[in-house]
């Protein structure tokens, strides 16, 4: 189910991701929400002015949910949620992603998308693999007789899915798709595939804000870990030369030889004479 968020982040990330929002809105070119989807629903059809107030408020709780989930894994999570939960032909969910040279499935809404996206590698074919390697939206309306992708089709059919719905994921330096799947034909309508090109377009600018918190919490852990390493590594160096009344420079060749010759890194040798007190083993005895 779809994760009830409250309330809204209240840091830069947040910012960061309001600002790319805005920019969303613009690019998506759907009338934006609110009162702009009233202006551009007045003349229509009821039927038509009832689907775009649908779409802008998709747009709206999409948003939120997206850039209010956390971390990366978490996003994805949400993605595949999202698309089952609404929109209205979408049965199964799922998102590839490419690592290196490799294309994974890091998130499904059930074991059946797990089986079709093996298909798609197994026959190296298939509106998924289409989608990200030409940056488009791959829409199969019906499986059972489209002469697009002949190996993969069958396949797909025989598993139980009919329509296909492949839109591109671009975050940061990840490429990836969205896929939706379907027991039946002719699946996603004309409002089914502008939510999924909503939840897409939203996806990759949340992705990339999650990415860039990740990498900036990994950045703050390194320096806490760089900081704490030198002040443990100057900690033993003290205790050396105190103790064996030699220079600094003598006491990080010690620290050094101890670190070759027990093959660990020169930190963890620090922090056992910090912890124990004991001499470094440096493979050879020293004179006091």
């Amino acid at each position: 189910m779809v994760k009830e968020v409250v309330g809204e982040a209240n840091d830069d990330h947040y910012l960061k991701a309001k600002a790319m929002l805005t920019t969303a809105k613009g690019n998506l070119k759907l009338g934006g929400v609110g009162r702009k989807a009233m202006e551009f629903g007045e003349g229509l059809p009821a039927v038509d002015r009832d689907a775009l107030s649908e779409i802008a408020l998709n747009f709206y709780e999409t948003a939120r949910i997206l850039f209010s989930a956390g971390s990366v894994t978490d996003t994805l999570v949400s993605v595949v949620d999202l698309a089952v939960a609404t929109i209205e032909g979408c049965d199964f969910a799922g998102i590839f992603l490419i690592e290196g040279d490799v294309v994974t499935t890091p998130v499904h809404t059930d074991p059946i998308v797990v089986e079709v996206d093996a298909l798609q590698h197994q026959v190296s074919e298939g509106p998924c693999l289409d989608a990200i390697a030409h940056r488009l939206v791959f829409y199969a309306d019906d499986l059972d007789n489209d002469l697009r992708w002949p190996h993969f089709a069958p396949h797909a059919t025989t598993a139980g899915i009919r329509s296909v719905l492949a839109l591109p994921l671009a975050a940061n330096s990840h490429l990836g798709a969205l896929n939706l799947y379907a027991h039946y034909p002719a699946a996603f309508g004309v409002v089914d595939r502008a939510k999924a090109a909503i939840l897409a377009s939203l996806a990759s600018l949340a992705l990339t804000v999650a990415q860039s918190h990740e990498d900036e919490e990994r950045r703050a852990d390194n320096l806490h870990a760089a900081l704490a390493s030198r002040e443990t590594i100057g900690e033993a160096l003290g205790i050396l030369m105190e103790r064996e009344r030699i220079t600094a420079g003598q006491a990080f060749e010690i620290l050094r030889r101890a670190s070759q010759h027990l093959n660990i890194k020169l930190r963890e040798v620090a922090q056992n004479l910090v912890n124990t007190g004991e001499d470094p083993d440096t493979g050879t005895s020293r004179s006091r």
